[in-house]
């Protein structure tokens, strides 16, 4: 006797995808898709992530850098952060975990722990930028 083909191969399918898509929704924005077409517009401040800029959140560009990444991003998505009006429940609370800058840069460029990984998506001067943003602004 032969078996019946699986019909449940579309539900089993369909319920994956449900899984997966807010785990990837880190990066798209409330907007409508916040993957990589937002990062070209701020790739004029990469020359100025330099060795001696380490920490760039010390200026107010700097800053408004790091806030327009976290924005384009989509990272409000995810993550609560009272700074830039984001009340993201997926993520980790930024307020109550205070990171550092280089863990956050750390994360946002690998990835882990349900969050994707950005560093396709964003130059290493908005990884730190954002990284510096979010660690100056944290808490408060």
């Amino acid at each position: 006797m032969s078996r019946p083909a699986p019909r449940f191969l579309p539900a089993a399918a369909a319920c994956i995808a449900l899984v997966a898509v807010p785990l990837t929704a880190c990066g798209s924005s409330s907007s409508g898709g916040g993957d990589s077409t937002a990062a070209p517009a701020s790739t004029a401040a990469a020359p100025a992530t330099t060795a001696a800029t380490t920490a760039p959140a010390t200026t107010a560009a700097a800053s408004a850098e790091g806030k327009q990444v976290f924005a384009s991003a989509g990272c409000a998505g995810c993550h609560t952060l009272k700074a830039a009006g984001a009340s993201g429940q997926v993520g980790p609370n930024l307020d109550s975990l205070k990171p550092d800058a280089a863990a956050v840069e750390a994360q946002v460029t690998a990835g882990g722990g349900g969050m994707p990984a950005f560093k396709d998506q964003l130059s290493p001067a908005q990884i730190k930028a954002v990284a510096a943003y979010v660690a100056s602004v944290a808490g408060q």
